[in-house]
């Protein structure tokens, strides 16, 4: 029989709401001060275009701190939103940022071509003489060159190191356009309260994001000192990685979570790879589970025990922590069933269902351990096999709620390729499932 867990339903909504009070309320209170400082900068401009150049640098400058924000894995807004989530924000505000930095240099060239009258191209060649303009200039050819490589049709065709590694010019864009500001922002000098507000928002963004993917991984790593144990052979050409290390026990992971994986010496440092722990953290040890696909994932086989690993993170918010029902659907696809595994392992999670998608059951990534874990734990376990198609489609309202007639009563947690959840979410809400009982995570990560 399932033991009932004792412990109470999470407050998960507290945490959501508290999270998009204090986001809502930093974006608000922003957007209002960037409208005063444009007000309040001078001299005016020489014309119309000239102002909402000036305008749309402001709004530029502030997107690119949000952006900052939001790589910077703040628990706040990690364990409020989710990674998922994030991810989706992260991947807008790019392109606004995009649109921002190419409409930014344009409108304020053709205002100052209109005020010189010369030609918009010899004006752009006249500024671009200058140190700062060139700066800003250098700074857009490298944001197109990330949204260019962010574009699904081109996101599909390049390796996740390769994308990882061409994101991080962005440090770059940062940099420079932090430089070009200096120089040439006049509404950020305007005055002594202007240049406090601007230089502290910056610092808060670089700081977070220096002490969430630099300082707080170095002290991490420096602590746990974490290496591989042993490296298993799983189905369907996915490999198991056993780590161990010092003081685990005091790392604050939780099944459902993954880590960004580096293996220095093994591959550059600036490989890294978002895996999920395929185990509930035990104090003892971590391990992840990868399908070989790409360049780090692939050459995980070739791991000797020894080898040094440097890990960033817990991250994501696919854990019981959750909750808000006592019975649980689990639902998986492929290698998404690595955090849903270890989530089967958490006591909180009561009366549980898991549905798991495979070509075939000799696919079926860590297959034994769901089943010995399913019986352990008085779970029912559905390994559902085949090619989708008219009569088989595991994902249908009609069949779902057949398999699972009590859905709409149960917490469901999802993960699996793209057009599996998004296939899964949608049947779901025709179902009325209820949207605070659907926790999902997409395999997609913000860069950076």
């Amino acid at each position: 029989m399932t033991a009932v867990s004792q412990r109470p339903i999470s407050t998960t909504f507290h945490s959501t709401r508290v999270a998009r009070v204090v986001t809502s309320a930093f974006l608000l209170v922003n957007v209002v001060i960037v409208h005063v400082m444009f007000f309040l900068a001078g001299p005016p401009a020489h014309n119309a275009l000239g102002a909402i150049g000036r305008l749309l640098g402001l709004y530029l400058a502030f997107v690119m701190t949000v952006q900052l924000l939001l790589i910077a894995r703040l628990p706040l807004l990690d364990r409020g939103f989710g990674m998922d989530h994030l991810t989706v924000w992260h991947r807008w505000t790019g392109f606004a940022i995009f649109w921002l930095a190419v409409l930014h240099p344009v409108v304020v060239l053709l205002g100052f071509a209109r005020y010189d009258k010369v030609s918009f191209l010899r004006e752009t060649v006249v500024f671009s003489q200058q140190m700062p303009v060139l700066l800003g200039m250098i700074a857009v050819a490298l944001i197109i060159v990330v949204v260019a490589v962010s574009v699904q049709a081109a996101r599909k065709r390049l390796p996740y190191e390769v994308w990882h590694t061409i994101h991080l010019l962005l440090y770059a864009v940062v940099l420079l356009a932090v430089i070009h500001q200096v120089y040439e922002g006049t509404a950020f000098t305007a005055n002594a309260l202007t240049q406090i507000y601007w230089w502290g928002l910056w610092a808060f963004a670089i700081g977070a994001l220096l002490t969430g993917r630099l300082f707080l991984p170095l002290v991490r790593n420096a602590r746990h000192r974490l290496q591989v144990a042993a490296v298993v052979p799983e189905p369907d050409n996915a490999v198991s990685v056993h780590i161990t290390g010092r003081n685990l026990h005091l790392l604050p992971a939780r099944a459902g979570q993954f880590f960004l994986w580096r293996f220095p010496g093994h591959n550059p440092w600036w490989q890294v790879n978002p895996f999920s722990l395929s185990a509930a953290p035990d104090g003892r040890s971590l391990r992840l589970t990868a399908k070989g696909v790409g360049t780090t994932s692939a050459g995980l086989r070739a791991l000797r025990a020894g080898t040094r690993v440097f890990a960033e993170g817990p991250y994501g918010a696919l854990t019981a922590s959750q909750r808000v029902r006592q019975a649980t659907l689990l639902i998986a696809g492929g290698i998404g069933i690595t955090p849903i595994r270890a989530l089967l392992e958490d006591p909180d999670l009561t009366d549980v269902v898991i549905l798991y998608r495979v070509r075939d059951a000799a696919n079926a990534v860590l297959g034994g351990e769901l089943r010995n874990l399913a019986q352990a734990r008085g779970a029912r376990l559905h390994l559902l096999t085949g090619r989708t198609g008219p009569d088989n489609n595991p994902f249908a309202p009609e069949s779902l709620a057949r398999l699972v007639p009590d859905i709409t009563e149960r917490d469901v947690f999802i993960c699996g390729p793209p057009p599996l959840t998004v296939a899964v979410l949608d049947t779901l809400r025709r179902l009325g499932v209820p949207k605070r009982q659907v926790h999902a995570e997409l395999f997609r990560l913000a860069g950076g």
